[in-house]
């Protein structure tokens, strides 16, 4: 399976897809981008007058990519025959930087463990500085 295969599979579409690219995958992580387009939905209350993308915007784009990308590639010899889908159970993330409209961030996930469909990953996000803009973990099950 490819990378541009896996993002064609993922359970998402506009406006809540948040990958653009995968730059790496193998059973043990991923590494991939989004960029935030300045006139994405959430900004328009978020805050007045200085949008800033929401951390809860910031935790979907890591699960999205370091979560849900990399569940596809550990069962992607199942995905021909049906769908997968990978529910969020659990996050733990610190947030260190803003993220503006325009932005571009990369997620670099590793597996912490994969057993009794159960994923659980730990995920970073940098800013194109290779800022770090926040980390931690995120689980979910494949379902």
């Amino acid at each position: 399976m490819t990378k541009e295969q896996i993002i064609e599979k993922l359970p998402y579409q506009a406006p809540f897809l948040f990958v653009d690219e995968i730059l790496e995958i193998d059973n043990d992580g991923v590494k991939g981008y989004y960029t935030l387009k300045p006139d994405e939905y959430f900004y328009e209350g978020h805050f007045k007058d200085q949008p800033i993308t929401p951390g809860v915007i910031l935790t979907e784009i890591m699960a999205q990519i370091g979560l849900v990308c990399l569940g596809m590639f550990i069962r992607k010899d199942q995905l021909n025959e049906e769908e997968i889908q990978v529910a969020m159970s659990s996050t733990a993330i610190d947030f260190y930087k803003s993220v503006l409209p325009g932005e571009k961030v990369l997620v670099k996930s590793e597996k912490q463990y994969f057993r009794f469909n159960k994923l659980k990953c730990k995920v970073e996000m940098y800013n194109e500085e290779q800022k770090l803009i926040a980390k931690g973990e995120i689980a979910g099950m494949i379902v």
